[in-house]
């Protein structure tokens, strides 16, 4: 699969490591092996045994993401097979549980580690519950602060609490550590109940709307990251440009940080062989029983956004019909 190695480390061959990384990235492969290798201990901390997606860039190809893991897999790779809802399929994970398969996986060109919610050995019961904060623009990080202390006090309503951290991209991630015997669907369900919690704190900054052109302008507060979902770990890099990193911050900070703060070449320096998203996440939380029968009133996003995209779509077709049958009669 590939080509003589530049070097080895941890027996994992590491070739063309001089090549640029993507467009824009402004590093090379090297500099994204040796940012793995550097973070390596909090990173696979949060990987460790939960079925792993990557985001592959290879040269001259677009970004993609990798789910099932290729033929060559060395046979050190545990995988774990499971079943994909979205795919309707068997699909063969990576688990990344230590250095050699993370060394591994950046040899790939493996920049965006996104590890699923649950465990491989208890699927259907998520460790966290989580909110992904998007900002109407890609500029306007300080909404999203805003926003992220509306959810914060939604869950403080709730007796609950939570960690914060950048996305590494535009926004931010809340995630609250859940009593792990919560079924996967109340999960969900206390995640669609903060989501509108929080909107109802102040509906002109933030919004539950699915559809984009329903956000007029406000932050997405979005509840889908439930059940099957992933998100991008905490220390992981992301393919953009400059290669920022999702890096946990504390509360009181968020209004002092931007995103491009964190990056492949600042992260490891501000770590310094820490690991503060295990240190500042609170321990594992009972699901209020109110905040759980109030989700389960509460439509899932995805789906209302479904219908109502066809409703809409009927709508229009509708009109334009009309239209047609009366320019006609004229």
């Amino acid at each position: 699969m590939a080509g003589r190695a530049d070097e080895v480390r941890d027996g994992v061959p590491l070739t063309n490591l001089d090549q640029p990384l993507f467009d824009g990235a402004d590093a090379t492969k090297r500099d994204l092996v040796d940012y793995l290798d550097q973070v390596r201990d909090p990173l696979v901390r949060q990987l460790r045994d939960r079925p792993l997606s990557v985001i592959r860039v290879l040269r001259g190809q677009p970004p993609f993401m990798q789910k099932n893991v290729p033929r060559y897999t060395p046979e050190w790779v545990p995988t774990v097979s499971l079943w994909a809802e979205a795919s309707r399929r068997q699909v063969s994970y990576a688990l990344c549980n230590d250095r050699r398969t993370l060394l591994w996986f950046g040899n790939q060109r493996a920049v965006e580690y996104h590890p699923t919610l649950a465990t491989a050995t208890r699927p259907d019961r998520p460790t966290h519950l989580i909110l992904d904060l998007d900002p109407p623009a890609a500029d306007t990080f300080p909404p999203v602060v805003s926003a992220a202390q509306l959810v914060r006090q939604a869950l403080a309503d709730a007796g609950l609490a939570g960690s914060v951290k950048t996305s590494g991209a535009k926004g931010v991630h809340v995630f609250v550590p859940v009593d792990p015997e919560t079924p996967v669907e109340d999960v969900a369900a206390a995640t669609r109940a903060l989501a509108v919690r929080a909107e109802r704190l102040d509906p002109a900054l933030a919004t539950t709307a699915f559809i984009r052109e329903d956000r007029g302008g406000r932050v997405f507060l979005d509840s889908t990251r439930a059940g099957g979902a992933t998100v991008v770990s905490a220390y992981s890099p992301r393919l953009r440009p400059g290669v920022p990193v999702s890096f946990p911050v504390a509360w009181d900070e968020l209004d002092r940080v931007v995103p491009a703060d964190f990056t492949l070449r600042t992260v490891p320096a501000l770590l310094a062989g820490g690991d503060p998203w295990t240190g500042r996440m609170p321990a594992p939380q009972r699901l209020p029983a109110d905040l759980v029968a109030e989700g389960h009133t509460i439509p899932i996003a995805r789906v209302q956004a479904m219908h109502e995209g066809k409703r809409r779509a009927r709508a229009r077709r509708a009109a334009e019909a009309t239209e047609a049958t009366e320019g006609t009669a004229d």
